[in-house]
């Protein structure tokens, strides 16, 4: 099975290279930049063809560069980005030419002045069809201001959880689950820096303020080479650059938030800035309560960034992301955690066919509680710290070719939950620490004007470095203990991960499409409660905890209609997960115990599968989307549930959402959306027992019962009063579950006062009737 494995992985080696050597020929090349005319900001997934020869087309990528190679002569580009109007230019090639393009709603502009400007009507926006990457959807911005949400605060995070296959923690969560995964499954990158905990006041706000993203996009697994250290998915937002023509200024008053972003050029149309900011003020409603005055409720967050153009071919940009939450009962309970990212960047165009991105990236995450009670002191830390190279090219060698290909290399510290004080006795733990590096090359292949193949192969490795003492258990018992001196590199895991996704355009208004991908995870999230906690602990594989494993295979159809204003999309998967790992039976993770975790986990294998449907109405007053996913997820560890599968916390049969936006006229837009779920799998008791005069409930099956289905109805209206060129207002006005649903946030058990000798199920629900007032400014 492992030599068949890695000639498959030589074969599509193979193929790589020799595609490539038969892709070059003689040509001239016209390359540059896309950016948007009005504020300079770089567009990513700028769609470039050739009129007069449909299979000549490249994608920007995403730091707004594109490579055609052309014959000598006449040729027409046309240029597709959606939001803006397409437009086609009349060029002449004789040698290589750079040409930058500056895309507007109204006009196309280039450098170059010997270039006529026709707009051209009726390009078709059908990249769901043409495009080889599978399970994958990029969010407008835009859009997302549009759509309802808790607390009037528009959310990236919330939206992604609209979409099929993807499925929220729980009520107010910003945590997620993609086609059966664990939330740690996720790689979330804001900048290219991971984000470790992607949400703010306990799941119910994202750490992501729109105002300051340009895009984000989100794989389901079949990621390209370049994306790797995670199983189920890559969630990948990009911040603005900033404004490098106009100061501008906006922001936003709500109930309980508010934000204000300023951008604005350094040095005109050559470097610029963006700075957008963001605090909750629950805590200013609690001092004026006469016993709550001393309590704190509030996070803030801060988004930085600039960039300046050395020259026509380099540009570096700096970008930093600062977020605290703080919550605090008077002197006796005082909480906060927060992440801090910083991403170094330097664009290189090395020349009309090679870009090169150099990052070098820095993130934190750490969570402090302390607790005081007469006298007695009780402190808990814990913090991941990452530094991170990246080296990453983009080579468009020939018109059937785009390559990536680089290296990465993350060093990881580690610090498990630390306790000092005087309440429980201390234990303080070391570091620790570990190296991760990853090789890949990845190539999007136009094979025929039907056939477009995207292929790569990631080699990672991850070693555990020494300074700590490593024990090694087998079901839970210790079976060896070593200490490893700092500076020392301990087990080392070599994983090789193939990456393959083919689409075939059977007309002009259907494709079909089908994919392998093998991913791998060592970094690993501890969690005991399906929403997440902020004190959840993340720990490296090590002597114990292997590397995860997951291959999935996928299979989709997509079809468009009315030329390309509606659009359905169907894909089906199965996922084989080993090395999966979850608490043993009865298992001690309170922070009264310095045992070492690992201790109290085991390991086994996982399997999801389902079906994926989205139906979307592109165009028009109307538009919106419906998405259905049926789907199981399932683990099978020995030591739980007799040795059986049984069903993952994350396991829910059927999730719907629908999504509308309805634009009246230029003053008002209406939108709204229905959610249903299949509650979440929890264990319930199915016995008791009395022991010491206490009551003891007795479990049986893990997760082989159900929470109560989810569901809701939200609404909002937005108001954009007529506004002049300087300054621009709207109202926005909401309702978070319209009919006043009770869904289930959690549900425990216990003695029934008013019948003894008989359990009654007590059910805590959130958020009922939640209305919401935002006023939004620009100018």
């Amino acid at each position: 099975m492992q030599t068949s494995f890695f000639k498959i992985t030589a074969a599509t080696a193979a193929l790589c290279f020799s595609t490539l050597l038969m892709a070059q020929q003689q040509s001239r090349s016209v390359s540059g930049t896309v950016k948007d005319k009005k504020n300079g900001e770089l567009l990513i997934g700028v769609t470039v063809k050739v009129s007069d020869d449909p299979s000549i087309n490249v994608v920007a990528n995403e730091y707004g560069f594109y490579s055609l190679s052309l014959p000598e002569g006449s040729h027409t580009i046309v240029i597709s980005y959606p939001g803006y109007k397409d437009f086609e230019q009349q060029i002449n090639v004789d040698q290589n030419m750079k040409l930058d393009l500056f895309l507007s709603q109204e006009e196309l502009k280039s450098n170059t002045n010997t270039i006529e400007e026709v707009i051209v009507s009726g390009v078709k926006k059908d990249k769901n069809l043409s495009s080889a990457q599978m399970g994958t959807e990029t969010l407008s911005i835009k859009n997302i201001e549009k759509l309802p949400v808790l607390f009037g605060e528009k959310d990236v995070m919330k939206t992604i959880q609209l979409l099929p296959g993807i499925k929220s923690n729980g009520e107010g969560s910003s945590g997620f689950s993609v086609r059966g995964g664990a939330t740690d499954q996720n790689l979330i990158l804001l900048d290219e820096a991971p984000v470790y905990n992607a949400s703010h006041l306990l799941g119910f706000f994202s750490t992501f303020n729109s105002d300051a993203l340009k895009d984000a996009s989100i794989i389901k697994g079949n990621s390209p080479a370049q994306y790797g250290g995670r199983l189920s998915s890559v969630m990948d937002v990009k911040m603005k650059d900033g404004n490098n023509k106009n100061y501008n200024i906006n922001g936003g008053i709500g109930l309980i938030s508010s934000r204000l972003s300023v951008e604005g050029p350094l040095q005109k149309e050559k470097s610029s800035f963006i700075v957008s900011g963001r605090r909750t003020y629950a805590d200013l409603f609690l001092k004026s309560s006469k016993d709550y005055k001393d309590n704190r409720l509030y996070f803030y967050d801060l988004n930085l960034k600039a960039n300046y153009q050395i020259n026509e071919n380099n540009r570096i940009y700096l970008s930093g992301y600062f977020g605290r939450d703080v919550l605090g009962l008077g002197d006796t309970f005082n909480t906060d955690w927060g992440n801090t990212t910083a991403t170094l960047r330097w664009n290189s165009i090395i020349n009309s066919k090679l870009f090169s991105n150099t990052s070098l990236i820095y993130s934190n995450y750490d969570y402090k509680i302390g607790l005081k009670n007469n006298g007695s002191e009780f402190n808990l830390n814990s913090k991941i710290q990452d530094w991170n190279l990246k080296q990453d090219f983009t080579w468009f060698a020939g018109n059937k070719h785009s390559v990536r290909f680089g290296l990465q290399s993350i060093y990881h510290t580690l610090t498990p939950s630390s306790a000092s004080g005087t309440i429980v006795n201390s234990f303080p733990r070391n570091p620790r620490y570990s190296w991760e590096n990853a090789l890949y090359i990845n190539d999007d292949f136009k094979a025929t004007d039907k056939l477009t193949i995207n292929y790569g192969v990631r080699l990672s490795m991850f070693s555990v470095l020494g300074g700590d003492t490593f024990n090694t258990y087998e079901n839970g018992v210790l079976t060896e203990s070593r200490y490893l001196e700092k500076g020392k590199f301990g087990k080392t895991y070599t994983n090789l991960e193939p990456r393959i996704t083919a689409n075939y355009r059977i007309n002009e208004v259907s494709s079909v499409k089908g994919g392998y991908s093998r991913n791998t995870q060592n970094l690993h999230l501890l969690s005991n409660s399906s929403s997440g906690n902020p004190t959840d602990q993340w720990i490296g594989s090590s002597y114990s905890v292997k590397p995860e494993i997951a291959d999935q295979i996928s299979v989709g159809y997509s079809r468009n209609f009315n030329n390309n204003n509606y659009e359905l999309n169907a894909e089906i998967y199965y996922k084989s997960m080993q090395n999966q790992i979850d608490f043993k039976n009865g298992a001690q993770i309170g922070f009264s115990t310095a045992a070492d975790v690992e201790s109290e986990l085991l390991f086994g294998k996982g399997r999801a599968y389902g079906l994926e449907l989205i139906a979307k109405k592109k165009s028009g007053k109307l538009t919106g989307w419906i998405s259905y996913t049926l789907s199981k997820t399932e683990r099978k560890i020995n030591g739980i549930n007799d040795n059986q599968w049984y069903n993952a916390r994350m396991d829910k049969t059927h999730d719907l959402s629908v999504v509308a936006t309805y634009q009246l006229n230029s003053k008002w837009t209406f939108s709204g959306l229905f959610l249903y779920s299949t509650g979440n799998a929890v264990t319930f008791p199915i016995g008791k027992y009395e022991l010491n005069g206490q009551t003891i409930f007795q479990y049986n099956s893990r997760n082989a019962d159900r929470m109560p289905a989810y569901h809701r109805m939200d609404l909002s209206a937005t108001y954009e009063p007529e506004s002049n060129k300087r300054f621009r207002g709207s109202w926005t006005f909401g309702i978070y579950n319209l009919y006043g649903r009770q869904n289930a946030y959690t549900i425990t058990f216990e003695d029934n006062p008013n019948n003894p000798g008989t359990t009654r199920a007590m059910q805590t629900s959130l958020f009922r009737w939640v209305p919401n007032i935002t006023y939004n400014f620009k100018f």
